[in-house]
C-alpha cells in the first residue's frame, strides 16, 4: 500500500510529448457507448454472482447515460445497476499501449457501492483504471490483471463523496496511476506492445464476500464519472477502424460476442482489504 508521505516533491503528471486526444467520452452516445451488457459478465449479462456483485445490468440511460452511474435495490434482492462499455458499439473504440487516460469522478457515499473504471477484450486485458469500496473509505485500488501487478493508495483527499483526478498511463514496461496529480504507483510490469483493450464505465454492488452489502435502508447508490479522455501519441498507427476522435468506420475488432472466451470472471483474484 503507498501512502504519500506531506511534502513529498512528486512529480507532476503531463501530456505525453506530442499527444493526440483520440477519445473524448460522450456517454449519451450509442454510437461510442453500449449499455447493459458486456462479455466481461458470463453470456453478456445481467449477472455475474461468482465475481461476488449483486449486479442485475440495464441498459436504462438512467443508470449511466448522463454520466451518473446508478444502482437501485430490487425486490429480487439483487440491484438493477449501470454500466457503459465501448465493445461491440459501432465506434469500437480501444486503448491501447502507450495511451494516456483522464477522468474525473465524484466517488459515491454508500457502503456496498462498487464503482470502477477498467478495460476488457476477449476474456482478458483488464487493468482497473481505479476501484473504490466506501467501507475503505481513504483507498483507492489499482490492478494490472494482464501481467500481475497492483496496489492500494491511501489518502486523506480520498473520501466517500469527494471528486478524485485519475491519470493511468498505459505502458508497454510499466502501468503508472496518478490521483490528484501525485504519482501513486508504478507498476514496472506494463502492458505489452501490443495490448489492447475496450472501456468499462459502471457501478456494481458488493455481495458481502470480500465487501460489505448495501445497508437494509438503503435503496440506491450513485457515482459520477465526468471529463473522460484518452491520449496517444502523435503518429502512433491507428487501426483502419479508428479516427483521430475515437470514431470508427467499421465495428472493429475484439468486442467479444459468441468468440470469446466467457469465463465471465473480470479478475483473476480478489484481495480483501
Amino acid at each position: 500500500m503507498h501512502i504519500p508521505a506531506p511534502g513529498d516533491p512528486l512529480p507532476a503528471p503531463r501530456s505525453p510529448s506530442g499527444s493526440d486526444v483520440v477519445f473524448t467520452a460522450d456517454f449519451a452516445s450509442a454510437a461510442q457507448w453500449v449499455a447493459g451488457r458486456s462479455w466481461a459478465y458470463p453470456d453478456g449479462g445481467p449477472e455475474n454472482p461468482d465475481d461476488d456483485k449483486l449486479d442485475h445490468l440495464v441498459s436504462d440511460a438512467d443508470y449511466s447515460r448522463s454520466g451518473v452511474f446508478r444502482a437501485r435495490r430490487r425486490p429480487d434482492g439483487r440491484w438493477n445497476t449501470g454500466l457503459l462499455t465501448t465493445e461491440g458499439s459501432r465506434q469500437g473504440f480501444m486503448v491501447r499501449s502507450g495511451d494516456v487516460l483522464q477522468a474525473r469522478v465524484r466517488l459515491p457515499r454508500q457502503v456496498g457501492a462498487w464503482p470502477a473504471i477498467w478495460t476488457w477484450r476477449d476474456g482478458g486485458q483488464e487493468i482497473d483504471v481505479f476501484e473504490y469500496h466506501p467501507d475503505n473509505p481513504d483507498l483507492l485500488e489499482f490492478t494490472n490483471h494482464v501481467r500481475g501487478a497492483g496496489d492500494y493508495y491511501q489518502d486523506p483527499a480520498v473520501r466517500p463523496g469527494a471528486w478524485v483526478d485519475l491519470r493511468t498511463e498505459f505502458g508497454v514496461r510499466s502501468v503508472v496511476w496518478w490521483v490528484n496529480g501525485v504519482r501513486a504507483f508504478a507498476d514496472t510490469r506494463g502492458v505489452g506492445r501490443d495490448w489492447r483493450a475496450h472501456l468499462i464505465v459502471n457501478l456494481s454492488v458488493s455481495a458481502g464476500r470480500y465487501h460489505p452489502r448495501p445497508a437494509a435502508q438503503t435503496t440506491e447508490m450513485s457515482y459520477e464519472v465526468r471529463d473522460l479522455v484518452v491520449r496517444r501519441p502523435s503518429g502512433a498507427a491507428r487501426p483502419a477502424t479508428e479516427t483521430a476522435t475515437g470514431t470508427a468506420t467499421g465495428t472493429g475488432d475484439g468486442s467479444g460476442g459468441p468468440g470469446a472466451r466467457e469465463d465471465g470472471r473480470r479478475r483473476d483474484e480478489q484481495r480483501p482489504v
